[in-house]
Formats: structure tokens, C-alpha cells, sequence
């Protein structure tokens, strides 16, 4: 039995969570681009929440954007699908199923074009969410003409003008917008673009008047571990738990944040807020961003080669030895937090810290270290350097976690072998990958000078950190000190020497 509405009323679980059946005659209000599994878990998870408490009472039109895949899943499953909201939550184990049903209907820009430019003629349809990759935000300069666009930006210009249209630039009409790229002021970028776009297209001086005024396009910050696919195993137990199939089974965290930049009107049409304190509108987000970035970002970056020369393969299994997670707790709470480079207080990053490190424990997400040390040399730069420059403005004293995860960083850059492009580093006489753009620059300097040499180069070139953190005193000395514990005795001896 897979599942659907006609389905729903044979489904007998009593824990699960399902829709009633008034919530399917509830009004389209959002037109969502992309299908992904971030937005299902995190806005239509918090939209689906609201409608179920009576509060934002409206559904989702979602616009399958690519000619990749097929909307044939949503339709057999009436956009039905199950999120198994999994984690810890304050300590204590969260298990929870829902039958998500904000979704209304998926129609394909390809496909059916006209019939999502008729959405724009509903006076209900007030909100636009994206995702559709940071690729997605981009200027293409096309005719928005065509049956769809291409880009994505020229599609919803194209709706945009359509509803315009619609409604004679009524002020009332205008759409509060929402892009959940991970890019930063991602509601600037696209209303810029849009701009850009209107006036590449040489549309009407009243409509880009409409368009600059009565739409709020709104800087987002989205964050919840939602996993691709889940794996066979998954699945097949779910399923007999369950007792039926669902094709578009999506997993998530507990933790959730949609951070929206918006006013008191912004408020008003999101509604849907109320239903869930992961939903925060605030005139300026920005604080929420310091605290992703600089406490999770930056503690995944500090700790990932550590944990991955200690041979630890996913975030959990770190977690659980007391050395690390002591080393981690310690890193984020007296050295990260300490130093954010933002006006934030003890209670908010004790709090946001003891969420990451419930975060950190999930035992239902793989979290992979060698993936975290892609581009390990760029994360260190924007998520780490202008931590480490505020700690020093605030003490002379060592940041000595922060110090052990530099070394732990060259010792793990150290690039033995290269093949086709492609470079590798050794550990325990087994290769690994090393996804980085600085791997040549590391490679090529390979064994050619001594240890100390070697890290004063590599901490003093600016074009890596963007300053000389040679100039921090102290920092050096204690970098090379960790350098050479890890190499002798190992990242898990160096990390227990820092207690």
C-alpha cells in the first residue's frame, strides 16, 4: 500500500502523526521552486505544522524547475510523504513520523508553464520560496518570454509580471519573497538580479516601480541536517513499521532554524511563523548567522582533521569518546564563543552551544569527516581567521583548541601523491582523498623544508588567511608544538594533552 489520501484512512499507527481532512481544501497561498529534500523538511515541514494547528491554513504549489527526475512520485502520493524527525533534543532522545501535507500540487515548468503563470491570478498566492542551489541565484540574461525561462530568476520575473498584470500593480498583490540558497543576503542578490533582468527585458517603468516596492524580498538563513535519500535499510524498516510504501521518505534532525529577514507585514503573511520556534522573523538575522558559522561551521572545520588522523569516520562516533567531545565542548564554549566577531552574549552561545553538540550526537546522521575537509583552506579562512584575529584583540593568550586544529589541518594537508589532478594524503598506510583547492601548493612544498619552516610559511602566507598569523603571539610556537605531538603520538594523545 503506498501512500496517498485515498490510503490515509487504512493507515493504523496510532504514533504517527497525520493530516485531517479538511486541511486538503485549504487555499494555495506559496509558490515554492525546487523539490528538494531541504525544503520538504524545513519550511513545508514548519508550513504543514501550522496548518495542522488551525494557524496559516494554506498549501503549497511546488514548480519542478529541471528536466532531471520526475514529479510521478508526488502525484501517486497526492504530495503526500513521511518525515521521521530524528535526534536529541536537550539531552533527551526525539523520534517523531509525520504525514506532511502542505504540498498541494508539483507542476512542471517544462511541462506546464501557463499553468503555473495562472497562479499568479489568486489573490490567496502570497508567498515564493526557492531552492534551487546557489548555481540557481544567478544573472542570465534571457527573454522571459519563453516557454518556461530558463534560469530561475527569469522565472519568477516572468510570474511576477503576470501577477502585475493580474491585478493593475495593485500594492496589495505584492508577494513577500524568500530564497533559501546558502548564500549570503540571498533576498538582496535576487531582487538585484530581478532588477537587472527587468530592465535587460525593457519592462514597463510602473512595473519595476511594483516590483522594487510592493514585494519583500527577504534575506533567509535555513538550517537542519535533512539527508538525501534514505538508504535501502532505512527504508525496508520503516516500511514494516509503518505498514505502507512511501516513495518520497525524507529524514531529518530535530534541530531547526529559518531564520527570515523581515517587518511587522513580512510577520503578518507568515503566519505559519507562530506555529514553531524555529521560525524566527527578525528586522536583522545576522546574529544567527555568526552563530551557525563561527560555533557549528567552525567547530566542524577545527575538528575534522583531528578527528579524522584520530580514525574517527563520522561526527557521532567522535562524539561518543569523551576526549573528543571534551576537545570539541571546549573549543566552541571558552575559545569560539568567547571571540565571535558580533555583539552576542553568553546566554545565547552557551545555549546555540549546547544545541550543536546535541546536534554533534545524532545517532540517526552519518555525518562524514572526510566530507567536512572539503575545501578545508577556504572554511578555515572565512569561518575560523576572524575568530582567532578577535580572540587575540580581547586576550594575548593562546587559543591553544584553536591552535591544535591548525596543526591538525597542516598534518593533514600534508599531500603525498598525486594522480591525474587529483591529490592524496596517508594515513595509517591507507591514501585518502584531499578535496581541496591549496592541495598543489601543499603538494609541491612537500618535504623540502624542515617542520618549522614549514608551518611558518604556511601560517605567515597571506594569500591563504588573508593576514600573517605569525603575528599572533605565541600561536606559532604552540602550532608547531601540536604538529609534532600528532605526528609522534597521535591526534587523540594531542587532544587529550589539552586538558
Amino acid at each position: 500500500m503506498i501512500l496517498s489520501f485515498d490510503n490515509l484512512k487504512y493507515i493504523n499507527q496510532p504514533e504517527l502523526i497525520t493530516p485531517n481532512a479538511a486541511i486538503f481544501k485549504l487555499p494555495e497561498k506559496v509558490l515554492q521552486f525546487g523539490t528538494g529534500v531541504l525544503l520538504r523538511g524545513l519550511p513545508d515541514y514548519f508550513i504543514d505544522k501550522a496548518n495542522r494547528q488551525g494557524i496559516f491554513n494554506g498549501r503549497i504549489v511546488v514548480v519542478k524547475s529541471t528536466s532531471t527526475g520526475s514529479s510521478s512520485e508526488f502525484d501517486d502520493q497526492d504530495g503526500l510523504y513521511t518525515l521521521c524527525v530524528k535526534g536529541i533534543e536537550n539531552g533527551q532522545k526525539i523520534e517523531e513520523n509525520i504525514v506532511c501535507s502542505a504540498i498541494s500540487r508539483v507542476v512542471s515548468a517544462n511541462e506546464n508553464w501557463p499553468e503555473i503563470l495562472k497562479c499568479a491570478h489568486s489573490l490567496e498566492m502570497k508567498i515564493v520560496i526557492s531552492n534551487t542551489t546557489e548555481v540557481g541565484i544567478q544573472l542570465v540574461k534571457e527573454s522571459i518570454d519563453a516557454n518556461p525561462p530558463e534560469s530561475f530568476p527569469a522565472k519568477l520575473l516572468a510570474f511576477l509580471l503576470e501577477r502585475f498584470k493580474a491585478f493593475n500593480g495593485s500594492e496589495a498583490s505584492g508577494m513577500v519573497i524568500i530564497p533559501t540558497e546558502l548564500i549570503v543576503d540571498n533576498g538582496d542578490k535576487l531582487k538585484t538580479i530581478l532588477l537587472e533582468l527587468a530592465a535587460f527585458n525593457k519592462l514597463d517603468s510602473a512595473f519595476i516601480t511594483w516590483l522594487e516596492n510592493s514585494n519583500s524580498f527577504c534575506n533567509s538563513l535555513v538550517d537542519r541536517i535533512v539527508p538525501g535519500k534514505p538508504d535501502a535499510e532505512t527504508v525496508s524498516s520503516f516500511q514494516e513499521k509503518a505498514g505502507y510504501e512511501d516513495k518520497l521518505l525524507t529524514v531529518s534532525e530535530v534541530y531547526r532554524l529559518w531564520a527570515i529577514e523581515g517587518d511587522e507585514k513580512v510577520k503578518s503573511v507568515l503566519s505559519f511563523a507562530e506555529a514553531d520556534q524555529g521560525v524566527i522573523i527578525a528586522p536583522d538575522i545576522e546574529i544567527y548567522r555568526e552563530l551557525k558559522l563561527r560555533m557549528l561551521n567552525g567547530t566542524h572545520t577545527l575538528s575534522c582533521g583531528l578527528a579524522f588522523l584520530a580514525n574517527f569516520s563520522t561526527v557521532k562516533e567522535a562524539m561518543d569518546n569523551s576526549v573528543f567531545s571534551g576537545f570539541a565542548s571546549r573549543l566552541m564554549r571558552e575559545e569560539i564563543a568567547s571571540a565571535i566577531p558580533y555583539e552576542v552574549s553568553k546566554t545565547q552561545t552557551d545555549e546555540f552551544a549546547n544545541q550543536v553538540l546535541d546536534r554533534f550526537r545524532n545517532p540517526h546522521i552519518k555525518h562524514q569527516w572526510i566530507a567536512i575537509t572539503v575545501q578545508y583552506s577556504a572554511k578555515l579562512k572565512m569561518r575560523v581567521v576572524p575568530v582567532l584575529l578577535n580572540y587575540y584583540k580581547k586576550t594575548t593568550e593562546v587559543p591553544a583548541n584553536i591552535a591544535l586544529g591548525f596543526a591538525a589541518y597542516i598534518a593533514f594537508m600534508s599531500v603525498k601523491t598525486e594522480e591525474n589532478g587529483k591529490y592524496f594524503g596517508e594515513l595509517n598506510g591507507k591514501t585518502y582523498p584531499v578535496n581541496d583547492d591549496q592541495a598543489s601548493y601543499f603538494y609541491a612544498h612537500k618535504n623540502s623544508i624542515s617542520t618549522e619552516t614549514w608551518i611558518h610559511t604556511v601560517l605567515s602566507n597571506t594569500e591563504l588567511w588573508g593576514t600573517d598569523l605569525t603575528l599572533l603571539p605565541g600561536f606559532e610556537a604552540a602550532v608547531v608544538k601540536d604538529y609534532q605531538v600528532i605526528m609522534a603520538e597521535g591526534a587523540l594523545v594531542a587532544m587529550g594533552k589539552q586538558i
